[in-house]
Order: C-alpha cells, then sequence, then structure tokens
C-alpha cells in the first residue's frame, strides 16, 4: 500500500545541475513537469524559488500564461515525445514529474525519459491498478516513484475521518508523534482561554493557530478563539485526548457512510474495510453498485440516489458518524453534505475538484472539503525536499509546514536548551515535538537537543528554507 512519504529521499543526492546551490545553501535541481494542470502548476509553484523548472504542455496558450505568471521556462509541445523532452533539456535534469491527467501518458513520458538518461522520475496516475502492477515489479514503466491519486485522498480521507472537528492529520517519527489542525468550537471548553490555560496535556505543544487569514504561533498569553484553527503536535494519546476536548463528537468514527462509487468512493470504502471498519456506500448506477459490492465484502452496497432526503432518512444516514461524499461533480457532493448535516450526521468530507470551492464549502456548513488534484501535488513537492527532510506536512494550502528533521551536528540547535537555541531561528518557527532513539520528547524551554535526534517542527512556509538550512 502506497503511504505517505516518509523516508529519504533516493533523488537528493544524484541531482544533476548546471548551477551550484540555490540562497539557502541546497543543490538547484534543474526539473522538467510535464502537464500544466492544477497539478503541475502546484509543484512548479512550491519549486520555482529553489530549483530550474521547466514546464511542458500540449495547450500553447496554457504554457504561454504559464511563462506570465511563474517564474518558469515553458516548452508548447508533447511531453512522450524525446525530442521535446531533449528540447525542454533532459540531458541536463534531475527529475522528470509527469502529471498530466492521462496515467497511460504520464507512464510514456517517464519511459521516454528513461529510455535516454538516467534521470529520476515520478509519475501521476489514478487508477490503483497501475499503482500495485509498478509495486509489484519497482521501474516498471520506467518509473521511479509512483503516486496514485485515488489511493492518496482515500488515505486522507480515512486519517481526517477518525479525530472529531480535525481538518488535517499526519504522522510522524514512524507513528510516534501526530500533528493535527482542529477547529474550535465557539461552545468549546478551550474557547477563549489562553494557551497556558488551555495546556492541560503531558505530551502536547500547542504550534500555531489560523484565524480568518491571519496565522499566529502561539505563546502562552494567546489566547483561542471560537472558530479559530489550532494546531498541535503530540502523541497520539495526547492528540485524541485534545480531540475529546475542543469537540463533542465520537472519538473515532465507526458509522461510516459513503455517498458515489466512484474510484476516490470504492478507494475510501476499501480503506476503511482494511482498518476492521464496516462502511455502507450508496452508488446510484446499477452496474457499478453490482460491481464494487463484488470487490467489497464488508462494505454494505445500497442501490439509489443519495440526494433523495426520504432516502436518507429511510436509511438512518442520520445515524451516520460520518459521511464522505464522493460523486462525480462538486455541486452533487455539496447538496449531499448539506442533506446529511441537516439530518444531524456528526460529520460531513467532501470531495471537491476545484480548489476555489474549498472555503465556500466549508463556509456553508461542510466540515472538511478534501481536492484530490492538491493532495497529490503535496505528496509530489514532499519528496522533492532536500535529504535530510524525513517528512513533510502542508498546512492551509502551503502557508505553513510541518517538517520532521534529523539534527545535523552543526545545527544550531545542538549543544543549548530550546529556550536559547530558538532565538536563533526565525519568527514562526515552533518546536512541537522530538523523537529520540523511539522515544517521545516533549520539548520544553530547558529540554537539549542532540545530534541525530529528529524533531518535528511547525514552519511558516516563508522561512522554510533558511530554517532547514539552519537545522
Amino acid at each position: 500500500m502506497l503511504q505517505p512519504f516518509s523516508h529519504r529521499n533516493p533523488f537528493a543526492d544524484r541531482s544533476k545541475t548546471a548551477g551550484n546551490s540555490n540562497d539557502s545553501g541546497g543543490t538547484v535541481v534543474y526539473v522538467i513537469i510535464v502537464g500544466a494542470g492544477e497539478v503541475g502548476r502546484s509543484i512548479a509553484a512550491n519549486l520555482e524559488e529553489t530549483h530550474d523548472v521547466v514546464v511542458v504542455d500540449r495547450d500553447a496558450a496554457v504554457t504561454e500564461e504559464l511563462t506570465y505568471s511563474l517564474d518558469v521556462l515553458t516548452i508548447h509541445g508533447d511531453g512522450t515525445d524525446l525530442e521535446t523532452l531533449r528540447e525542454a533539456g533532459l540531458e541536463q535534469a534531475g527529475l522528470v514529474i509527469a502529471c498530466t491527467d492521462n496515467d497511460e501518458t504520464n507512464a510514456v513520458v517517464c519511459g521516454a525519459a528513461k529510455a535516454a538518461t538516467d534521470v529520476f522520475t515520478i509519475a501521476r496516475v489514478r487508477r490503483r491498478m497501475l499503482l500495485e502492477t509498478w509495486q509489484g515489479s519497482q521501474g516498471a514503466f520506467g518509473v521511479d516513484f509512483m503516486v496514485c491519486t485515488d489511493l492518496l485522498t482515500a488515505q486522507t480521507i480515512f486519517r481526517i475521518s477518525g479525530l472529531p472537528s480535525a481538518h488535517d492529520v499526519d504522522t510522524f517519527a514512524g507513528g510516534l508523534i501526530r500533528m493535527a489542525e482542529f477547529d474550535i468550537p465557539t461552545d468549546s471548553p478551550i474557547a477563549d482561554r489562553t494557551v497556558s490555560e488551555a495546556d492541560c496535556y503531558d505530551s502536547l505543544t500547542f504550534a500555531a493557530l489560523f484565524r480568518d487569514d491571519e496565522m499566529l504561533v502561539t505563546r502562552g498569553d494567546t489566547v483561542i478563539r471560537g472558530g479559530d484553527r489550532v494546531v498541535v503536535i503530540g502523541s497520539p494519546d495526547s492528540i485524541n485526548d485534545f480531540a475529546d476536548e475542543v469537540a463533542t463528537a465520537p472519538e473515532e468514527a465507526e458509522e461510516v457512510v459513503i455517498v458515489g462509487a466512484s474510484e476516490i468512493g470504492y478507494q475510501t470504502a476499501r480503506e476503511f474495510e482494511d482498518h476492521g471498519f464496516r462502511p455502507r456506500l450508496i452508488e446510484r448506477d446499477h452496474d457499478r453498485a453490482r460491481e464494487v459490492a463484488e470487490a467489497l465484502p464488508n462494505t454494505m452496497v445500497m442501490e439509489s440516489d443519495a440526494t433523495d432526503a426520504d432516502f436518507l432518512a429511510r436509511e438512518h444516514v442520520d445515524e451516520a458518524d460520518v459521511v464522505i461524499a464522493a460523486l462525480d461533480s462538486d455541486e452533487k457532493n455539496l447538496l449531499v453534505s448539506l442533506l446529511a448535516d441537516r439530518l444531524g450526521v456528526d460529520r460531513t468530507v467532501a470531495i471537491i475538484e476545484t480548489p476555489e470551492y474549498a472555503d465556500l464549502f466549508e463556509t456553508v456548513g461542510v466540515d472538511v472539503a478534501i481536492n484530490p488534484r492538491e493532495e497529490t501535488a503535496e505528496e509530489i513537492v514532499r519528496f522533492t525536499r532536500t535529504d535530510h527532510t524525513e517528512k513533510v506536512a502542508m498546512l492551509e494550502h502551503d502557508r505553513a509546514e510541518v517538517i520532521e528533521i534529523e539534527v545535523a551536528p552543526e545545527s544550531v540547535l545542538v549543544g543549548q536548551n530550546i529556550a536559547a537555541a530558538t532565538n536563533k531561528l526565525p519568527e514562526g518557527v515552533v518546536i512541537g515535538a522530538i523523537s529520540r532513539a523511539g522515544e517521545h520528547i516533549t520539548p520544553r524551554g530547558s529540554t537539549t537537543v542532540e545530534p541525530g535526534d529528529h524533531v518535528i517542527v511547525f514552519v511558516d512556509a516563508a522561512v522554510l528554507d533558511e530554517v532547514v538550512d539552519l537545522i
């Protein structure tokens, strides 16, 4: 099963570069991105400041617009054509990322690149079958690393569904440490309290909060308001205890209803099955309903129109802990989510294909909106981090990141306590947790960091490169 990236980047020490290094001291990598859709654009925007980026796309209007909106080179052409890749600078490239909306095209791009050079290749695919074929024979299709959009989205849904009020959940240090971002309801026990007053957990760090368009790194006297989103880092038990404190919903979703047997809906049901759940899945199309029913032995598949409020009431969907809308349009997913919310469902999760709708969905009552292309872009960007960055989680559309870094002997954190060491780091940084030889250490002012420790750090994206270089 493909898991979120949590290992050293095998590409980091084999980059080829015509330049030397970027301003933060990292290696400048020549990157070719094939496909200038939402995924390709997002990757290019994330890499443009630290790498030399070339974007290839068949649409001349798209490549022309991209030239003016991002600091990248563009090539109008077919990325499956070896001559086009050579025109884009294949011979000097360290990385080729194939992220068009067509699985076969992405595999062919990687194969063409591998036929001519030993460049490291990444392919985005939607179908899990291709991923499983590749996993059975790594290196197949000329792909060095493969990201499956539908499976990645299903895994994200599963992680988020387990914690009430959580918008983002990720694990670090092999599962020893967890990061989560929570909505704070106005009636929450910690609303209108300072961080010092709210912090009653042995193994938890309040890292930051998002309030409207503002991001605040928390201090002891920071007041938490209803409507804030709070980022906490700590042990899984402390995160669960915090979830119980801020919300009245059950700790773990037990009754799961998935609406739509799209590939994402199917993969989500399979993900819940793999973790011992018995979800219910609603699908309108007779043939598709029968197909997934045969493939999902522990899922109850119901053939019906999920936008039928009478059906939802008759099937007691109101008793569900979470309803996941995975239909084939944003509008239908919004409608299903609002119907479920009106029935009294504790938590709603909706798939959106238009990223601009995310804030709108959550404003009108959808608890969590997930964009598959955004999840894919983030996963690929994680893979391009420097060699000593172990794990990356992006927050609030890349406004901030939580990163896991192995502390180098020359790190500014070594040899002094955290209170003194953090004064050498820029504003917008919080050390949330430390992993040392398999032990979780909650950082306090007197804690001393040792070489080889893994630190989990909340970082304002604006100072990310500087922080990585210092640690």
